[in-house]
């Protein structure tokens, strides 16, 4: 992963895929991940822009930060307790990017399994927080994006969040 202006949505959802082979991974796990296919396919690893690519598709929703109450896995010691864990979120298409059917074989990571309702749950809290943030400081970009993950999330999990909605479409309408 090198160059380039900057992540898009087709790499965001090859994380999204990376993750799921394996259930969920920490930041350093998906970091490994992303390092070992870039070294099958020769390229030169850039760490600073893996670390970009991680934190736009948790920006927008294609990972989401998972609770550990959600994480499950053969070895629950290697559960982190530092909220670095990370599962496929509500705006992912998972998609396993060239030579990720490997990494399985590579990585020494036990089978794992992510409890979809305490995600969800966790999930709607961060959009709640993150809805009141963007309207505090008046970020109709984030709200934009708010609003889209919003349908992504009803999709994805049985949560009402129409009234996050309607509170970000009423801000984003000048009726907040």
């Amino acid at each position: 992963m090198a160059g380039g202006s900057g992540p898009s949505v087709a790499a965001r959802d090859d994380l999204a895929g990376i993750v799921d082979l394996f259930g969920w991974l920490t930041r350093r796990e998906l970091s490994e991940a992303l390092s070992e296919l870039a070294f099958k396919r020769r390229a030169e690893v850039d760490e600073a822009a893996i670390d970009a690519a991680i934190n736009l598709a948790v920006a927008e929703y294609a990972l989401v930060p998972a609770p550990e109450g959600a994480l499950s896995g053969d070895d629950e010691a290697d559960e982190p307790a530092d909220g670095s864990a990370l599962a496929v979120g509500p705006a992912a298409f998972p998609t396993l990017p060239e030579g990720a059917e490997d990494l399985p074989h590579i990585l020494d990571i036990p089978d794992r399994s992510v409890d979809r309702e305490a995600l969800a749950d966790a999930g709607l809290d961060r959009l709640r927080r993150e809805a009141v943030d963007a309207i505090d400081d008046g970020d109709a970009d984030r709200l934009e994006t708010l609003a889209d993950v919003t349908y992504d999330v009803e999709a994805w999990a049985p949560v009402d969040v129409g009234p996050v909605r309607t509170r970000i479409v009423a801000e984003l309408d000048g009726e907040g």
